[in-house]
C-alpha cells in the first residue's frame, strides 16, 4: 500500500502512540520491524501515521511491547480500523486540512471543554458572526473560500446537537461578548444564540466577567477534546502560525489544570445565562 500523501491528526496520533509504547520498551524501530516482515523505513511511516496498520498488527506490536493497559491496545485498534467517512471530507481540496482534522477530531471526542477569551466559540457561532470573522483575514478571502468556511463552522456543530450528544463545556470571557465582531444587529443574534444553546443539556457555558479579580488567564484559550481514555486527549491551540495538536502527558496535564483554574474564576451557569441576558439587553 502507498503511503499516504498527508495523514490527518488523528492517524498521525495514533502512530504517535505506537511509537510511544516502543520508546517505552527501549526497543528501536529496527528491532521490532521484523516481527512484521517490515522494514524500518516502514516502521517509521506508521510511527508518522504516513502508513496504516491493522488490528492484528497493532495487538502484536502491543504484546512484544508488554503493554499492560488492554483498554488502550483497544483504543488504539479502534483508531487503526476507523473507516469513518465523516461530512467534512466534502471540504477536501476546499478547505486547508486542519479544518478536517479539527472536525474529525470533534467527531470523535467523549467530551469537549473550551476556553475563549477574544471570539465566541466556533461552535456556538451563527452564520453572520463567523462570516464577519472569516472576512476579517487579511489577505480578504474571496466569497469562494469565505463561504465553505462559514459552512463547515456551521455543520460542526453536528457534534453537539446530535444523539447522543458530546458534553460541552464552555468558558467565555466578557470581552468575547462584547466586542462586536459584526454590527450591534449580528451581536444581539449572538448573544441569543449562546443563550438559546444553554438549554441543551449536553451544554454548559460560564463567563468570566471583567471585573473578576486576579484573573491574568488571557493566554488560556484552548479546545481540550476528551479521549476515549485520558491518555488519548487532546488539546487544540490557536496561534498566528495555526492550530497545534498537543497531546504530551506534561501538556495535559497542565492543560487540565489550567482550565479548571479558569473555571474558578467563571460565574456559574445560572448566573452566566442573566449576565447574557443583561448584555443582550444593553443592545
Amino acid at each position: 500500500m502507498a503511503p499516504r500523501s498527508r495523514p490527518t491528526a488523528r492517524q498521525v496520533r495514533l502512530g504517535t502512540e505506537l511509537r510511544r509504547l516502543r520508546e517505552a520498551a527501549g526497543l528501536k524501530a529496527r528491532e521490532v520491524a521484523g516481527l512484521l516482515s517490515s522494514t524500518s523505513a516502514q516502521m517509521s511511516q506508521v510511527e508518522a501515521g504516513f502508513a496504516g496498520v491493522s488490528e492484528e498488527r497493532v495487538r502484536r506490536l502491543a504484546a512484544h511491547y508488554a503493554c499492560p493497559d488492554d483498554a488502550l491496545v483497544d483504543a488504539l485498534v479502534a483508531m487503526a480500523t476507523d473507516r469513518t467517512h465523516g461530512w467534512w471530507e466534502e471540504f477536501q481540496g476546499v478547505l486547508p486540512p486542519v479544518f478536517l482534522d479539527v472536525a474529525e477530531v470533534e467527531q470523535h471526542a467523549t467530551f469537549l471543554r473550551e476556553v475563549v477569551i477574544t471570539h465566541v466559540p466556533g461552535l456556538l457561532q451563527t452564520p453572520d458572526y463567523a462570516r464577519a470573522v472569516f472576512g476579517y483575514m487579511v489577505p480578504e478571502l474571496p466569497d469562494s473560500e469565505l463561504t465553505p468556511r462559514v459552512e463547515h463552522r456551521m455543520k460542526r456543530r453536528a457534534v453537539i446537537e446530535r444523539a447522543p450528544a458530546v458534553p460541552y463545556e464552555t468558558i467565555v470571557h466578557e470581552a468575547a461578548l462584547r466586542i462586536r465582531v459584526g454590527d450591534r444587529k449580528v451581536t444581539r443574534a449572538q448573544l441569543h444564540r449562546i443563550l438559546e444553546e444553554t438549554e441543551r443539556e449536553n451544554i454548559t457555558v460560564r463567563v468570566v466577567p471583567f471585573d473578576t479579580d486576579h484573573f491574568a488567564g488571557a493566554s488560556a484559550a484552548m479546545m481540550h477534546v476528551g479521549g476515549p481514555l485520558p491518555r488519548l486527549d487532546t488539546v487544540l491551540r490557536d496561534s498566528p502560525s495555526g492550530t497545534a495538536f498537543l497531546d504530551a502527558e506534561s501538556q495535559l496535564d497542565r492543560f487540565r489544570k489550567l482550565f479548571r483554574k479558569v473555571e474558578k474564576a467563571a460565574l456559574d451557569p445560572a448566573r452566566t445565562r442573566d449576565f447574557i441576558h443583561n448584555l443582550a439587553k444593553e443592545l
